[in-house]
């Protein structure tokens, strides 16, 4: 009798993919690896194999998405307003990434930010004032509180059902206007 062959990247690709089904609709206190499992077509043993917990599973699937959304949406400091408009875009098109997100902050805390994304934080702000600097784009607000203000815009995505991305980018060419 020869046994099952296992192909380890994709039994993780369809855990990760099951995951944030999971973990977007029920946040990580909801989220059962039993349907984590069932969905990805495998036993719940593989997740603590591969991952070592839920809660692993959870941070390495955060972290990924992270990375994702960074390489998909660079930030471009000439251009804050286009960047709005891509972050929107992003949010809509993928709001299981935010309601993901939206309960790590509310399970951990506000505070408690994902190395992955306080990484990008630090480089969009470094971006930011450098363009502040260089003339580019008005320094009336400090570039953490504009870089705070731009990506909460964007996320209008995903609380107003009416907003678009044409005002997303007016609001922030308005907050950037000399």
């Amino acid at each position: 009798m020869r046994g099952v062959v296992r192909d380890k990247e994709a039994t993780k690709a369809n855990l990760l993919d099951a995951a944030m089904d999971e973990f977007a609709q029920y946040g990580l206190a909801g989220a059962r690896v039993d349907r984590i499992a069932a969905k990805a077509g495998c036993n719940k043993a593989m997740i603590y194999a591969y991952f070592g917990s839920k809660e692993r599973l959870y941070d390495e699937l955060l972290k990924i998405q992270i990375d994702r959304m960074i390489q998909q949406v660079p930030i471009t400091p000439d251009d804050l307003p286009g960047y709005a408009g891509r972050l929107f875009d992003s949010y809509r098109d993928q709001p299981r990434l935010l309601r993901l997100a939206a309960y790590h902050r509310l399970e951990n805390g506000f505070e408690a930010i994902p190395e992955a994304e306080a990484e990008a934080y630090r480089h969009k702000v470094e971006a930011i004032g450098l363009a502040q600097m260089e003339g580019k784009i008005s320094a009336e607000f400090n570039a953490n509180d504009l870089l705070d203000m731009v990506v909460h815009m964007s996320i209008l995505a995903f609380t107003t059902p009416n907003a678009t991305r044409a005002l997303v980018e007016r609001s922030v060419s308005r907050l950037i206007a000399e």
